[in-house]
């Protein structure tokens, strides 16, 4: 069928089978917004049996068809970055759905984006993707959801709730509000619990639902949290064992107690502030705790506090600064009590405290005077400072926070806070029975549209898969950008800008990360978008992106969770001594550009200081041509190379150079006049090294 030698398939067929379907996305219709109107003719929908893996650990895949699917291939592309690391293909006869398991990489904290295509004769029919994490714990990349009701539900209901937050990869949940009292959670005792109580606010909750959900997260592979404040009792917790003398007063002279409160009939009591430094609260509060794990399958304390309550005295009359006393709380609850452990910093109050605790990663209730998008970054970049580096960030940043609203969250104002906190290495604590729109969990007026259930998806999707980029180890980096789009030219700013592009930029390893969010035609740098006005974004593009580079850039790629599913595209690139030019062919509300480059060779072609050191087959440009691109290829000492292109199917279709070549910097043209349009790969063999790329044919 080929007249291309066999073992030679073998090692392309990777790279052949990958570059088929990229560029059978680049030929087809340019995809639009992710809005249903390009995607899901065929695929119903698609989900992974946990939100994270262990390394070498099977995952379950489960596809539903929108109709019966005969004679049809399902091809499989498991891609880490850019990168394709195995594939899959099963056959399809008469199925309405289909379930495979893949085992899972042996690398830990991995992100894998998982490319679907329904192939008919070599026709892609329709196109998906799902994000896979790799992760033997949640704490590295936490992707944190709620629960905030507990009437009598039957598991089926639980299991529904569930499943739907396991689409979202949902790997921890905080259960809101679930406690008997703040001071004694735990109702009834630990042979015996109570089958229901009410909670703070009068409502029943049920020991079957907590420990159903409980269960249900843990198959899924879902970590479940206690909630509870740190410092808080009810008006009768004299009677439980508190003493009056471990509280906190707003007086020296122990007169007037400091409490939050909470008036009758709604709710069960005020809550009277306790003092987190007393070791006295301390071991009475963890005892109570105790009581709660050995009764209930918890894995780990959501500890909660109230931010800053001002002026604060011990009964003894002392000033208590409470962040002082959050490290050694924190501390001690691990010691005694053994489990994990994260602390919401209201308004990043005592975070700086917070972030030397045993906690699992940073957790901020985000408060004016944070009102902005860079205020966002700002917290998360503070937050990495905090724990140099160590803790992830999640931010419990409440949309629209309408206490009693109605109707529908404003898509695009999701969207826009959504593209901030993933594209700055952050969490958004949204995601629950509802969505999150007020400080206390209950409130669930306003709802998710169909669209933004949908396009949400592809959203936790993308940041899953590029996990490595956005969330591990990457640094802010300074790299001055200009863009236009035609003959115009349009700012892109270090901060938000209204008219603009914001580019938030980092770096890592040998690769620069572009964030580009569309601020052009915005209606408000406030994330909160309190009044639901932001506006959706105009699709921008193609844009020209230039920057100046010191070294040399052997590729780039880009990924939108608004484009293609969110796979990889390769996108074409100039580099003129230190200028660099890339084309970007759209920009909706969030872009990720990824440039890669080569730390030891200099901008320019040649090396001064004598040969190349390594072989290197460069980026044709331009990519995507027609009908003619030329390919760089660098030599590190005199052999013979062996530059040849093949079409997607495995045909040889030209050989460019066969011959002894000496050390240095050459070139080679392609003429692809006479070939079909599509994906060609360009291939070099030389000293045993084997070296591919992708090219785009567009007539």
């Amino acid at each position: 069928m080929s007249t291309i030698h066999y073992n030679i398939i073998e090692r392309l067929s990777a790279a052949i089978t990958v570059s088929l379907f990229v560029v059978i996305g680049c030929l087809r219709a340019q995809p639009g917004p992710i809005d249903g109107s390009q995607h899901g003719r065929w695929f119903k929908s698609i989900s992974t049996d946990k939100a994270h893996y262990c390394p070498l650990s099977l995952v379950t895949f489960n596809v539903a068809f929108r109709q019966q699917v005969s004679e049809k291939d399902l091809v499989i592309v498991y891609e880490h970055l850019d990168s394709v690391i195995s594939e899959d293909t099963i056959s399809l006869q008469n199925a309405d759905s289909t379930s495979w398991a893949w085992q899972a990489p042996n690398i830990d904290y991995y992100g894998v984006m998982a490319e679907l295509y329904l192939d008919s004769s070599n026709t892609v029919l329709d196109h998906t993707t799902i994000g896979i994490d790799v992760s033997s714990s949640w704490k590295k990349f936490p992707r944190y959801g709620f629960l905030s009701s507990y009437p009598y539900m039957p598991q089926e209901s639980i299991d529904s709730i569930i499943s739907v937050l396991n689409r979202y990869h949902i790997n921890g949940l905080q259960f809101y509000d679930w406690q008997y009292k703040h001071n004694e959670p735990l109702a009834g005792t630990v042979q015996n619990p109570d089958s229901v109580w009410k909670d703070i606010g009068n409502r029943p909750t049920y020991l079957s639902t907590v420990d159903g959900y409980i269960a249900a997260a843990h198959r899924r592979g879902m970590m479940a949290m206690n909630y509870n404040l740190l410092y808080g009792a009810y008006s009768d917790a004299f009677q439980d064992g508190v003493n009056v003398t471990w509280s906190l007063f707003t007086d020296p002279n122990h007169q007037s107690r400091s409490y939050f409160p909470l008036p009758p009939p709604t709710w069960a009591s005020n809550l009277y502030i306790m003092d987190p430094g007393s070791t006295d609260w301390q071991n009475y509060i963890y005892a109570q705790e105790r009581k709660v794990f050995l009764a209930i399958p918890f894995d780990g304390w959501h500890v909660d506090q109230l931010g800053d309550l001002g002026p604060e005295y011990d009964y003894d009359g002392n000033s208590v600064f409470l962040p002082g006393t959050f490290t050694s709380f924190l501390s001690n609850a691990k010691s005694q009590l053994n489990v994990d452990l994260v602390m919401n910093a209201v308004g990043q109050y005592g975070q700086q405290q917070i972030a030397q605790a045993p906690v699992d990663f940073l957790y901020t209730e985000v408060w004016p005077p944070d009102t902005t998008y860079a205020d966002l970054v700002n917290i998360i970049n503070q937050n990495k400072t905090y724990s140099g580096g160590r803790l992830a960030t999640v931010l419990a940043a409440y949309m629209d926070d309408i206490s009693n609203g109605s109707g529908f969250f404003n898509t695009p104002g999701i969207l826009m806070t959504d593209a901030t906190i993933f594209a700055a290495g952050g969490d958004h604590l949204e995601l629950g029975e509802h969505m999150l729109n007020s400080s206390y969990f209950p409130n669930s007026g306003l709802q998710m549209s169909d669209t933004l259930q949908r396009v949400l998806v592809h959203y936790y999707d993308f940041m899953v898969g590029y996990e490595n980029l956005l969330r591990d180890g990457e640094s802010g980096a300074a790299l001055p950008l200009s863009a236009s789009i035609g003959s115009s030219s349009i700012p892109v700013t270090q901060l938000p800008q209204l008219g603009g592009i914001w580019g938030l930029i980092g770096a890592k390893d040998h690769m620069m990360i572009v964030n580009l969010i569309n601020f052009h035609r915005a209606a408000s740098i406030k994330w909160r978008d309190t009044g639901g006005i932001q506006t959706p974004p105009d699709t921008l593009g193609p844009i020209s992106l230039s920057f100046s580079s010191n070294s040399r850039v052997v590729d780039v790629w880009s990924a939108s969770p608004d484009f293609h599913d969110g796979a990889p595209v390769n996108l074409p690139f100039t580099q003129t001594g230190t200028s660099v030019s890339v084309t970007v062919p759209n920009l909706l509300y969030w872009d990720m550009i990824v440039v890669q480059y080569d730390s030891t060779f200099t901008a320019v072609r040649k090396n001064p200081n004598g040969p190349p050191r390594s072989f290197v087959l460069h980026q044709n440009y331009p990519n995507p041509f027609n009908p003619s691109t030329t390919i760089q290829y660098d030599v590190p000492f005199n052999t013979h190379v062996t530059i040849a292109v093949y079409n997607v199917i495995g045909e040889e279709v030209g050989v460019l150079v066969d011959r002894y070549v000496t050390a240095g910097s050459h070139e080679v043209a392609f003429n692809a006049s006479g070939l079909s349009s599509g994906v060609y790969i360009c291939t070099m063999k030389a000293n045993d090294e084997f070296l591919t790329n992708k090219m785009v044919f567009v007539k």
